[in-house]
């Protein structure tokens, strides 16, 4: 008899975007969602909706740390993210440690260029929106390889 196969939304937190991916343990493979803007309480409705539209079987966010394992701020605020996402959906929440996840997105999808400062603003926001989305492939796709 074969595991079920479960299905995932990924988030990489940020604080003025989270990109969002989902995937499941039949592929163990990750495609991007959308990134979410949002703000306080329209944040929380939008990873609701989501949640609501892919029906996952649990959630999976990244916690960033520094290179040696230190955790920084940005891990406080992720982990906090990640207890209102168990908050506002009731289903569990994976923590994965994210280091260098950005960096494997824009090489892997060949966006190494988008620090780029004669890029226009409107551009580079796309590509950034881009860029969250496919680091939360790579977080949820990093959470799979994991899975025995």
């Amino acid at each position: 008899m074969s595991a079920p196969v479960l299905s995932y939304l990924g988030f990489d937190w940020g604080r003025l975007r989270i990109g969002v991916a989902s995937g499941n343990t039949l592929l163990k493979s990750a495609q991007s969602v959308t990134t979410l803007i949002e703000q306080g309480a329209a944040r929380q409705q939008a990873v609701v909706k989501l949640v609501r539209e892919w029906r996952p079987s649990a959630l999976v966010a990244g916690v960033p740390y520094h290179p040696d394992g230190a955790p920084h701020k940005n891990t406080k605020l992720a982990k906090q993210f990640a207890q209102e996402l168990r908050d506002w959906t009731g289903l569990v929440v994976h923590e994965v440690d994210e280091r260098y996840s950005t960096t494997e997105a824009k090489s892997s999808y060949g966006l190494q260029n988008t620090d780029n400062h004669a890029a226009s603003s409107k551009a580079k926001n796309k590509a950034e929106k881009k860029i969250d989305a496919l680091s939360a492939c790579v977080i949820l796709e990093q959470y799979m390889r994991g899975l025995a």
